[in-house]
C-alpha cells in the first residue's frame, strides 16, 4: 500500500492522527497497547504505512498458505512457528533470530499477549530487547481520542518485574483508551 493512501485511509476514512514521525531505528522493538481487537493492528498498520515505514508482526505458520500467506507477507508479517516443545520461549528466540536476520525491522507486540483481560502482562519484551539489543519504543492505540503513536523509548533495567510494572504505570498515566475497555486491565499493584 502506498504511503499516500494508508494516510488518506487512516485520516479522512476512518478520522484517525497520529505521531508526526517515526522512529529513526532500522531496528526496534514496538509495544502495541492495548491489545482488545483485532482492528489494533489494522490501525497500526495504516500508521506505519502513513509514516512511510511498516511494522512488521509475527503470525502463526499455519496462516500462511496461498493467497493469505501472500497478503500476510506484504503486510509485514513474520511467520511463528508455534509447535515446540520450548513453547513460548521458543517463540521470543524466534524474535530475537527475526532481529539478527533483517537489517530493517519494527517489530511490534503487545506485552498483554492476548485480547483477553490480564492483570500480569507477558515479559518477552524485555527478553527479545536485551538480548537482541534493541530498543523498546511504548507505542499506543488510543480509541477514545482516536489518535496512535509508536511512544517514546522505554528504558530497560536488569529488574525485569520492576520495568513491567513501571511499563503498565506508565500506560496507566497515558489514560489510553482500549476498542475494547472491559478487556484492558492493569495488575491490582499498579495505581
Amino acid at each position: 500500500m502506498k504511503q499516500s493512501t494508508a494516510n488518506f485511509i487512516l485520516t479522512k476514512v476512518l478520522g484517525w492522527t497520529g505521531a508526526p514521525d517515526f522512529p529513526s531505528a532500522k531496528k526496534a522493538l514496538i509495544l502495541g497497547v492495548p491489545h482488545t481487537s483485532i482492528w489494533d493492528f489494522v490501525i497500526a498498520y495504516l500508521y506505519g504505512k502513513s509514516k512511510g515505514s511498516q511494522i512488521n508482526i509475527l503470525v502463526k505458520e499455519s496462516l500462511f498458505f496461498w493467497p493469505l500467506g501472500v497478503l500476510l507477507r506484504k503486510w509485514g508479517a513474520i511467520p511463528l512457528k508455534r509447535k515446540s516443545a520450548a513453547g513460548g520461549a521458543n517463540a521470543a528466540m524466534q524474535m530475537i533470530e527475526a532481529f539478527k536476520t533483517h537489517d530493517n525491522i519494527l517489530l511490534g507486540i503487545a506485552p498483554e499477549g492476548t485480547r483477553k483481560p490480564v492483570k500480569k502482562w507477558k515479559t518477552g519484551y524485555h527478553v527479545i530487547a536485551t538480548r537482541a539489543g534493541v530498543p523498546v519504543y511504548a507505542g499506543f492505540i488510543n480509541w477514545k481520542k482516536k489518535y496512535v503513536s509508536y511512544g517514546e523509548v522505554f528504558p530497560l533495567t536488569d529488574d525485569v518485574k520492576a520495568d513491567s510494572l513501571r511499563l503498565q504505570r506508565y500506560y496507566k498515566s497515558l489514560d489510553v483508551g482500549a476498542k475494547h475497555p472491559d478487556q484492558f486491565v492493569f495488575d491490582d499493584s499498579v495505581k
